[in-house]
């Protein structure tokens, strides 16, 4: 496979991805709206791939758009980075959701189909599961999302797979994601949210950058170690370089792929906030708050499937993850 459509490609993890994918070799498109990215992130695509990127703004749902791109550029790979991923915006806004994740899956399929292109890696998420399940999980354990933004992946896996069991010739890759945080090492790119961050690692930085008073603690008396929630956090380099793996063992195999990519090790709140305080030298004030609903005590991944299948498991520790995020946050503030 030499030509890869990123959808989402100008976003978080998708710009980490395409900057990976053309330092493996590869060329690339990007497919992005621009709800939740910019394309200012283009050049630093191109400067750490060290090759330029075609850069198409549509909507995945923008049936002729795609038709046209696929015509024109000899893809020979998808990877779908595009859709909303707030769970609490889900909660309020759920046709949105699965508007824009199913529907608009749906209509990526169908032009991928017109265009003879069956290669797709999608970005699921360990939302699928029942999060109140014992841990670690497997990619057997049992399914069952809490929230619209889990069903709407949830929705997309079963979607295709019950594609692949339609046309065997179709490649496809589910790859569930646990917690992503950190930022490219060279501090170029990294996850820049839309107002108040609703994950951990961009709420630290913003308090440590002094945008924020204090970081709100949801919670400080579940039945962990410290009282706060654990989750498998993962560095966003060893996550893409998790999709490069899957797209490497799609070349040779037939069977759909069904990954989690995490490290297998759970560390709660307070712990990443430490971390974060030792590696940077910047105070963390923090404020206990009450639970969120639907929040779970602990949640982390088995990942022992990704390394036998594709020999993929994750290098990078909690100060690395910090530390990268810390340097994309504190290079962005200077310019």
């Amino acid at each position: 496979m030499q030509h890869v459509l990123l959808t989402g490609g100008a976003g978080y993890i998708g710009s980490h991805a395409a900057a990976a994918l053309l330092q493996a070799g590869y060329s690339i498109t990007i497919l992005d709206n621009l709800h939740n990215s910019s394309r200012s992130v283009r050049p630093a695509i191109e400067a750490l791939g060290g090759r330029p990127v075609d850069w198409i703004e549509a909507d995945i749902r923008d049936e002729s758009a795609l038709d046209r791109l696929l015509a024109q550029t000899p893809v020979d790979a998808v990877i779908h980075f595009a859709g909303l991923k707030a769970v609490g915006e889900s909660v309020a806004h759920p046709l949105r959701y699965y508007d824009n994740n199913v529907s608009g899956t749906l209509t990526l399929c169908q032009a991928m189909a017109r265009a003879g292109i069956q290669t797709l890696i999608f970005s699921s998420s360990a939302t699928v599961y029942d999060l109140g399940q014992k841990m670690p999980l497997r990619e057997e354990s049992a399914l069952g999302p809490s929230h619209p933004y889990g069903w709407s992946k949830f929705m997309v896996e079963q979607i295709l797979l019950d594609l692949y069991r339609s046309d065997p010739t179709w490649r496809i890759a589910l790859l569930r994601y646990f917690n992503p945080v950190g930022a490219h090492p060279s501090g170029r790119i990294g996850e820049r949210p839309n107002g108040i961050p609703n994950n951990l690692m961009p709420h630290i930085c913003e308090v440590a950058r002094g945008r924020l008073p204090y970081l709100t603690v949801h919670g400080n008396d579940y039945p962990t170690r410290d009282g706060t929630g654990i989750r498998d956090y993962l560095h966003v380099m060893d996550l893409v370089e998790g999709h490069l793996a899957a797209l490497r063992y799609l070349t040779t195999s037939a069977a759909p792929l069904v990954l989690n990519l995490g490290t297998g090790q759970g560390t709660s709140v307070l712990e990443m906030v430490n971390v974060f305080s030792e590696v940077t030298n910047r105070s963390v004030p923090v404020r206990v708050g009450p639970r969120r609903p639907g929040d779970q005590a602990a949640c982390w991944a088995d990942p022992g499937r990704a390394r036998t299948l594709i020999n993929w498991q994750a290098r990078y520790d909690t100060a690395a993850m910090c530390r990268d995020a810390w340097c994309w946050a504190s290079r962005e503030e200077t310019g």
